[in-house]
């Protein structure tokens, strides 16, 4: 842990890809928690945990590992493992109860708790979730096609009380970036803030004024959609990897030539749900299929992804073509593991077409937001951006057609909402920016 100030709050961006803890003190100085690791500090905690036995069959509880150690565990491969990342995206999914991991079975708020413990033991000597204000974000829209709020928020609370952080307050995750930003304001402001995460995209509009040399503000609108990072990552697996793995081939039944089904696709960009694909009932029939599939092996190397945890790896090469399409015309695609050699040229012509519809909606939600402030674009006097996907060029155009280049401004994508959200927990009413868990 680094030399931060004597903690008065916490604050707890838990992402679906990374996980940031900021410290505030009573003078309002911010600062994340460092965890050091392979020689480097970093403020960064990866989303991800890793469950593996020392003594298999034992009937112990399996050890669990998280953030860069989880990962550092995954790739030794020592014994055998279950690595799971980007799980918040199960948050809200009435469908998804339980996972089996070794002899038993894990519900969302055991895998949150475990994370968090690995967490707070990472975090150093005097880090504890229950001795002070603590305050956690949240989406405005969770991710998944069907997402319950209220349920994600029940299952949230769970977890961190677990921690001994019942009294935890929750605050939407854009409010927190909103509230980093505001430090730098030296007049009042009308501020759209758009926080694009690994699962989620969300916007606030918020009305900063000062008074009395006191910062106050006035929430506008919020809007989200389940629409992000991870989103266009899935736009590059489906048109480069996925026709690779068995995608629009055929398989024979009786005397009739049927496709494959796409629904076993989707696991391969959601990484959360390939993780969830070993042992399942999908895996079995994907076996089954590679009997009376027409060209059996595609099958056989979509298999391999998941028996041999690939995923990971995959999961960086597509990200890492994403993130360099963003600085350059063409990327040379390249995955290569196990047997499996998939290649091919990515243009950002091409991935911009894939990404358009995305996009689109993206552009309606920030519209949705306005509508409900009842403003215009003209109104926003500042836009502040968050997040990876905010450098997709795209995405840039978005924003800057909408409200101008120069009203455009952006900051450490990893570590605002954390320090907005221990901010919020210095000011004089905290709780008046409390989520309700149904909201």
């Amino acid at each position: 842990m680094s030399s931060a100030p004597p903690a008065v709050s916490i604050g707890v961006d838990f992402g679906t890809s990374n996980t940031v803890v900021a410290l505030a003190d009573s003078d309002g100085r911010v600062e994340a928690i460092r965890f050091e690791h392979g020689g480097r500090s970093h403020s960064v905690y990866v989303s991800a945990i890793c469950f593996w036995e020392d003594r298999p069959g034992s009937g112990l509880h399996p050890r669990a590992e998280g953030g860069p150690w989880a990962i550092e565990q995954f790739l030794e491969g020592r014994s055998v493992h279950r690595f799971i990342q980007s799980f918040k995206t199960f948050a809200a999914s009435s469908a998804f109860t339980t996972t089996q991991i070794f002899r038993q079975r894990y519900t969302f708020e055991d895998l949150l708790a475990a994370f968090l413990r690995t967490l707070t033991r990472h975090a150093g000597d005097g880090f504890d979730l229950g001795a002070r204000s603590v305050t956690v974000g949240r989406p405005v829209r969770f991710a998944g096609g069907n997402p319950n709020d209220e349920l994600a928020m029940q299952r949230y609370k769970a977890a961190f009380e677990r921690l001994g952080a019942g009294h935890a307050r929750y605050v939407y995750e854009p409010v927190g970036a909103a509230f980093a930003f505001a430090r730098s304001l030296e007049r009042d402001a009308t501020v759209l803030v758009a926080d694009f995460g690994g699962g989620t995209s969300d916007f606030s509009i918020m009305r900063f004024s000062r008074a009395n040399g006191a910062l106050r503000a006035e929430p506008l609108s919020h809007a989200g959609i389940g629409i992000a990072g991870d989103t266009f990552d899935y736009r590059i697996v489906d048109h480069i990897v996925s026709p690779r793995l068995g995608k629009g081939t055929n398989y024979r039944s009786f005397d009739k030539e049927l496709p494959i089904p796409n629904h076993y696709y989707s696991s391969l960009a959601r990484w959360h749900q390939l993780a969830m694909l070993k042992g399942s009932a999908d895996l079995r029939d994907l076996r089954q299929l590679t009997r009376s599939a027409l060209d059996p092996n595609p099958l056989h190397d979509f298999i391999t992804i998941v028996d041999h945890d690939l995923g990971f790896a995959l999961y960086r090469a597509v990200s890492d073509t994403k993130v360099a399409l963003s600085t350059r015309d063409s990327v040379a695609f390249r995955f290569a593991r196990e047997g499996i050699d998939i290649g091919a040229t990515v243009t950002r012509k091409d991935f911009e077409s894939w990404i358009a519809d995305d996009v689109e909606r993206l552009g309606a939600t920030v519209d949705e937001a306005l509508a409900k402030a009842g403003i215009t674009a003209g109104d926003v006097e500042k836009v502040f951006l968050t997040g990876g996907t905010s450098f997709v060029p795209a995405v840039q155009r978005l924003f800057t057609e909408r409200f101008g280049k120069t009203k455009l401004t952006s900051a450490d994508q990893f570590e605002s909402i954390a320090y907005g959200l221990a901010l919020i927990g210095q000011t004089a009413e905290p709780d008046r920016w409390t989520v309700a868990a149904a909201a």
